[in-house]
């Protein structure tokens, strides 16, 4: 994506099953969950830069040890922070303890972050807080071990203030209004409950309140734990959690909108954000990955036992389409074919709008995230070059000549890299001014890939802003001389915030909503604008189901090639000599393409939840009357 935009967070769980002696035997190392975290996090690096977080949990501890550890980063690698200051920890124990080495019992005694229960997170903050206190993940501590809690997750809730309100009624004082602290705090509250309950229950029976303990830890109901807490949860989450005397979950929306996957055998359970980052880390099939059902949690108790509970009522399954055309790692099986069939059914849109002459057109991409998309379109192109090929052949007949044949036969599609990302260069400087002629060296052009009165084709994965379209790439690109440069983007145009995790929030900020903004003050119908910021304003007192999303009506009059058009025109700068044109994926298409993952409401505002409505309509509320903030 040429424009950025943050991105979501990643989390990885890890369950040891077998005792840690068992991994060093099998693998030379006790160390083996934490090593595999590691890979867990780097593996789902992609989704998250602005910080990094690590705890472990140690079961069956002596009373008076540690059993809980967590190590946190904001650093500029976070991830490779957190694991330079845990292999320091282990090495200088290891060093000054030689008896460690070879003794696990020891080791799992006296070296911290060693345990049999994992929990990774990687963060890219949708509030734009970067301090430490933002990084996950979170810990909520207490003398009894049942009551300790830590969670970490890739969340958004959208009825914050309405979570916030519900402790404060159960008598909580939170200290913040984030979802982060919310959601904790009301998992939290359940929890201390459950604890109380259950003890109760025990001294009844006959038990001494130190037999109670272990009781709790084997009678404690997780689900219901669950049931209760998330039974106002607007939003899409994957949340994981871990109680400190070792049982463990992992709890999905029932929209499915943020993913999760797991995977068990007799040794281990994984569950994390991305399928393919748990097939490389424990070299497994893709079948054996299995994805978590919407509305469902799995839960892993400390003896070891797994099941799977439907905790919310699941809905209509909208998982996240983003997640397939620009946040998951690629080299998954499933999103590698859908990448690549976005490409493809862009093509006829392109051929189209070259006029057929794929001869004097040359395809690209910009930038590597649309490499795979770009596959699809041009194999496209050798499709229907080859259709044409043979339907000429064929014309001819028998007669043809071997030089007629090599004529023919020679065409392919064009196929250059025009442009390559200068990974080197950061857009430090602040000022405007110096700052845009900064960025229109980002990019490094390929000087002779392109002859003068080419069409020039890019695909992007998606066009967010434009910002970096006008500023930097066609700009540079326009300095190839082409006849006209086709910018296509993989996703359909964005024309609404998200509320669920991705940091997109305003409605300003998108193309899109400008070239929309843009139409309607050319053909004078700023009164329709008017008239939806008077009924945006109408519903803010409003509960959330009764709420409609009239910022659809912003767009109605206006045909997807209205708004492209325009796009267009804004993104192209007076001194470009070339012609520019954007091509959007259709909505159809994005379904036809991504099959399971159909939640479209950065196209569409069609939003999973009722709390979307209410955002969107919040965000028209803060353009109208010009207020920089965000609308959740």
């Amino acid at each position: 994506m040429s424009d950025a935009i943050k991105h979501e967070c990643g989390i990885s769980l890890i369950r040891l099953l077998k005792p840690l002696e068992y991994y060093k035997e099998k693998y030379g190392s006790a160390f083996y969950g934490v090593n595999k975290m590691y890979l867990m996090m780097e593996k789902q690096h992609n989704r998250g830069q602005d910080g990094a977080g690590f705890a472990s949990i140690k079961l069956d501890v002596p009373v008076g040890s540690r059993f809980m550890s967590r190590v946190r980063s904001i650093e500029q690698r976070p991830i490779q922070d957190i694991f330079d200051k845990i292999n320091h920890r282990i090495n200088t124990e290891l060093l000054e303890h030689p008896e460690y080495k070879e003794d696990v019992a020891l080791q799992k005694a006296n070296i911290p972050y060693i345990g049999e229960l994992l929990l990774g997170h990687v963060r890219y903050g949708t509030f734009g807080r970067n301090s430490m206190e933002s990084v996950h993940p979170f810990l909520r501590q207490n003398n009894w071990m049942h009551r300790n809690l830590i969670v970490a997750g890739n969340f958004n809730m959208t009825n914050v203030h309405e979570l916030f309100d519900n402790l404060v009624q159960l008598g909580q004082h939170p200290k913040d209004m984030v979802d982060t602290v919310t959601v904790m705090e009301k998992i939290g509250h359940f929890l201390d409950d459950a604890v109380a309950k259950l003890y109760k229950q025990i001294k009844k029976e006959g038990y001494t309140k130190r037999e109670a303990s272990a009781l709790i830890a084997d009678r404690l109901k997780v689900s219901k734990i669950l049931k209760r807490a998330a039974k106002n949860f607007d939003g899409g989450f994957t949340m994981a959690g871990l109680l400190g005397h070792g049982d463990a979950f992992v709890l999905r929306d029932p929209g499915g909108i943020r993913p999760a996957y797991y995977y068990q055998d007799d040794e281990v359970v994984v569950v994390a954000s991305e399928r393919p980052a748990i097939q490389t880390v424990f070299n497994v099939n893709y079948d054996e990955v299995k994805e978590l059902d919407p509305g469902h949690a799995i839960i892993i108790k400390k003896s070891g036992r797994v099941a799977i509970n439907q905790i919310l009522e699941p809905k209509e399954r909208l998982a996240c389409s983003f997640e397939r055309i620009y946040f998951s790692r690629g080299s998954d099986k499933e999103i590698y074919q859908e990448r690549k069939e976005l490409g493809k059914l862009l093509f006829p849109q392109i051929l189209k709008s070259i006029n057929n002459d794929i001869k004097n057109t040359v395809f690209s991409y910009i930038p590597n995230t649309a490499e795979t998309s770009f596959y699809g379109m041009v194999k496209e192109a050798q499709n229907y070059l080859n259709k044409n090929k043979e339907e000429e052949i064929l014309a001819i007949g028998p007669s043809i000549s071997r030089e007629k044949l090599h004529d023919i036969l020679k065409v392919r599609p064009r196929i250059e890299k025009v442009a390559i990302k200068d990974a080197k260069l950061r857009t430090f400087i602040t000022q405007d001014s110096s700052r845009d002629d900064l960025v229109t060296h980002v990019y490094d052009i390929t000087y002779g890939s392109v002859k003068k009165n080419d069409n020039l084709v890019i695909i992007d994965d998606s066009i967010v802003r434009g910002t970096t379209l006008k500023k930097s790439i066609i700009r540079i690109l326009d300095r190839l001389s082409p006849k006209k440069i086709i910018v296509v983007s993989s996703a359909p145009q964005i024309r609404f915030p998200d509320c669920y995790g991705i940091d997109m929030a305003k409605l300003e900020d998108f193309i899109a909503f400008r070239a929309a903004l843009a139409l309607h003050k050319e053909r004078n119908t700023m009164h329709l604008v008017d008239d939806i910021y008077k009924k945006s304003i109408q519903q803010v007192n409003e509960k959330d189901k009764n709420i409609v999303n009239y910022v659809k009506e912003f767009y109605e009059p206006f045909t997807p090639d209205d708004i492209s058009v325009k796009i267009g025109e804004l993104l192209t700068s007076e001194n470009i000599k070339a012609e520019v044109e954007i091509i959007y994926q259709t909505i159809d298409n994005l379904h036809i393409a991504c099959p399971k993952n159909l939640g479209d409401w950065y196209f569409t505002g069609n939003y999973p939840t009722h709390g979307g409505n209410r955002v969107v309509n919040r965000a028209f509320i803060n353009f109208y009357e010009g207020k920089n903030q965000r609308a959740y």
